[in-house]
């Protein structure tokens, strides 16, 4: 079921974190990657969870592979996932 799914994609921290920079602009995976102190093929595992899910977009310019959010609803599903988390006693 997409709620699963999108419950279980939104449970990561890391995967919030990265819709958090993808609000802003559209980004390589090499920049997020770098932004968050991941490696470029742990990000990529959490960008393509999230794009199967359908919230991201994803194009290639050059030799890089560009991100962007899809749905723009998800900004306010994160804060308030992570304003319940906070009050929950953390934002895992």
């Amino acid at each position: 079921m997409p709620d699963e799914k999108l419950a279980r994609a939104l449970g990561s921290r890391t995967r919030r974190d990265i819709i958090h920079i993808l609000l802003k602009k559209e980004m390589p995976v090499h920049k997020i990657a770098d932004s968050m102190g991941l490696s470029e093929v742990n990000a990529s595992k959490h960008l393509k969870k999230l794009y199967d899910l359908g919230l991201l977009n994803s194009k290639i310019k050059g030799r890089e592979r560009y991100y962007s959010i899809k749905i723009t609803e998800i900004k306010d599903l994160i804060r308030e996932y992570d304003a319940v988390a906070q009050k929950l006693g953390g934002n895992k």
